[in-house]
């Protein structure tokens, strides 16, 4: 059984739900944070089917939470019917209010389950090939502007300033993600005269190569001259808390809100998240980066996901011509 699953809250899913996890983890190379997301779906959606065809009380959460679904077994798989997951897309929908980017989660985890039950063999036919995702809304990503993130970067003080500030630093210029940064290692990192790189581990525990520019270059040297190097507890973490450990996702957090409010950007939606919005944004507006480029610099699976940041170029354009003078003008 997986770690994550020796915790109590996750301990409470069938033999074959079990079974699909580890296969996820140990074949597929998910997350952590993946597996955890596949197993409070597929633990609700087999409470949430089980109350029904007992005839309970689905819109009361202390009956979903008390059905016991650790019995189930392949026959129940086999009954499951494509109905049944429209059925409790909707109850997602009404009485738990998730949002369409939410209820997509749970359709692409329950295709991928029932996919898995027809590979190994559990089900005959596989009643979710046909499960439609809800349409997901297009926002465009929030980023800083040059000048807002130059204030941002301007506005580090104070006792961790060196390492705040190359923390900000790689964020803006390379696009990682919150999880790649807190797992960076120093002993990644590679510096000669030509060229600078460092190796992240992104989703799905897939290493990738980041290149680091000029400006990070000089935020790690700076920070690395100031890191403690005695009684450090994780050996090789870049960046280090009080403790002398590597730092946690909630203290990066934490920084970035601090310098967000200190220069005068804090409650407007931005985040550690939008900081890699702005890099991606930033490159791409340069003209000089393609889509190919920017989703290996981002570590994107697809490049559907990638595809996001022309829509903010097209956005720039169709507002440049609106903001033309002669844009509402009318002959008479």
């Amino acid at each position: 059984m997986i770690a994550m699953l020796n915790k109590n809250y996750y301990h409470d899913v069938p033999k074959i739900v079990q079974d699909y996890l580890n296969y996820q983890s140990t074949i597929k190379n998910k997350s952590d944070n993946t597996i955890n997301e596949y197993t409070l779906d597929l633990r609700l959606f087999l409470k949430y089917l089980s109350c029904e065809r007992a005839g309970l009380n689905v819109s009361d959460p202390e009956v979903i939470e008390n059905t016991d679904v650790t019995s189930l077994d392949a026959s129940f798989f086999k009954s499951v019917t494509l109905q049944d997951a429209y059925a409790f897309l909707s109850y997602c929908r009404t009485d738990r209010q998730n949002q369409e980017r939410t209820r997509a989660r749970k359709v692409s985890c329950i295709r991928a389950f029932f996919k898995y039950l027809k590979m190994q063999g559990v089900i005959d036919d596989n009643p979710m090939v046909n499960l439609d995702s809800p349409k997901l809304k297009k926002s465009l990503p929030k980023y800083l502007t040059v000048e807002q993130a130059q204030r941002l970067l301007r506005s580090v003080d104070g006792p961790h300033k060196e390492r705040d500030y190359c923390i900000l630093t790689f964020f803006l210029n390379c696009g990682m993600r919150l999880s790649e940064l807190v797992s960076m290692d120093y002993n990644k990192i590679r510096v000669t005269e030509d060229t600078a790189t460092m190796v992240v581990t992104g989703k799905g525990n897939k290493e990738r190569t980041v290149y680091l520019n000029h400006a990070c270059v000089a935020a790690l040297n700076a920070y690395m001259r100031v890191r403690p190097k005695d009684g450090v507890k994780d050996r090789y973490a870049l960046f280090l808390s009080d403790r002398k450990q590597r730092i946690s996702k909630e203290t990066v957090q934490h920084l970035v809100k601090k310098y967000l409010d200190r220069a005068e950007l804090g409650g407007l939606g931005y985040s550690v998240h939008k900081l890699r919005h702005t890099a991606a944004t930033l490159m791409y507006q340069t003209g000089q980066v393609d889509l190919l480029e920017l989703k290996e610099i981002l570590g994107h699976e697809n490049l559907n996901t990638t595809q996001i940041y022309t829509h903010i170029v097209d956005k720039k354009l169709k507002d440049a011509v609106d903001a033309n003078p002669l844009a509402d003008f009318k002959a008479e």
